[in-house]
């Protein structure tokens, strides 16, 4: 059921196309900022061009910002990471991370579904990424799926072992180990829910890959982060803002612009992330998207962006078009 604040999907919207944020940030019509990080900040490596000059200037209008992003990881990493990369932590009220829902979630067990999970947990987690800690919560990870109660998805790169550590494997032999839990029925919670995310301007697998094969496989899926929107209630809440005067900014039209519909909120597409190749377009900052090519895949996806630009840098207006959403 779409929620009452949400855009229905049969009606037509108008995307803006804009060269960059300058015209919505002049107008102070949104309090704040809920921003994707990569592919719109950084790329994993580097942040983008003008990004952290953009931050600056957004910052000098009174808006407030949130990183809102389907990391594995719990807020704090995020936090670092961004400081690593240059960033200024001064300018963010904070970071709400999939991740960081999904221990929350997974540690407090007062939802109903939570509550039910048993203890006992298959494991898909990074290597080379960083092994994610399941400190405090509790949980005993197995290596034999006869003893699982549920699968934790936090990466695409190694299975966790119970003695702490993790072993590498390859997508293939996670998906064989996730047939074998389909087909005992267990379900699975996919700490973050991107099937492919931009780094170093190539595209690496998600958990969202594995997870939406686990549902083809008839397997059950807590999908923990976007575009489920509890994760844009909880950047809204931390921002102390509505729906009525926030904005989200991300490059995934099935996660951050999808979410934003499914929560109410006004979005930009990033149209050099994740879809630049869909779009026609190379890994340079800049290229303008033809808009007829965005209608189609944003039709595709059944998602309704407020505006578009190619990236998320200062800029100018150019002429508004209009989307017709999808049934």
């Amino acid at each position: 059921m779409i929620p009452s604040c949400a855009i229905p999907s049969n009606e037509v919207q108008l995307f803006q196309s804009l060269t960059g944020i300058q015209h919505i940030a002049e107008s102070r019509r949104f309090k704040a900022w809920l921003l994707d990080q990569f592919g719109v900040l950084h790329d994993g490596k580097q942040p983008y061009p003008g990004a952290i000059s953009t931050l600056e200037k957004l910052a000098k209008t009174g808006a407030k910002m949130v990183v809102i992003s389907n990391s594995s990881r719990r807020a704090s990493v995020t936090a670092d990471k961004m400081r690593s990369l240059g960033f200024d932590p001064s300018l963010f009220v904070g970071a709400v991370t999939s991740g960081e829902l999904t221990h929350q979630y997974l540690q407090r067990r007062d939802d109903a579904w939570f509550a039910a999970l048993g203890r006992s947990c298959i494991h898909i987690t990074w290597n080379e990424r960083g092994a994610i800690s399941l400190e405090g919560l509790d949980l005993k990870v197995v290596e034999n799926v006869e003893e699982a109660d549920f699968v934790l998805a936090h990466g695409t790169e190694a299975l966790g072992l119970s003695s702490g550590v993790s072993i590498s494997k390859r997508i293939e032999d996670l998906e064989r180990i996730l047939e074998q839990c389909a087909a005992r029925k267990i379900p699975m919670v996919v700490a973050n829910p991107d099937f492919v995310t931009v780094e170093a301007r190539a595209l690496r697998v998600m958990p969202g890959t594995l997870a939406a094969k686990y549902e083809q496989l008839g397997g059950e899926v807590k999908w923990m982060g976007k575009p489920d929107k509890v994760i844009y209630e909880s950047a809204m809440a931390m921002a102390g803002v509505d729906v009525s005067n926030c904005i989200a900014v991300g490059d995934s039209l099935h996660h951050d612009i999808k979410g934003a519909n499914a929560a109410g909120v006004r979005s930009v597409f990033i149209t050099g992330g994740i879809h630049a190749t869909e779009l026609g377009l190379g890994r340079s900052s800049g290229q303008v998207a033809d808009e007829s090519t965005v209608r189609a895949l944003a039709s595709k996806y059944k998602a309704n962006p407020s505006y578009l630009m190619p990236a998320f840098t200062c800029g100018c207006v150019i002429p508004s078009t209009e989307i017709q959403k999808e049934d």
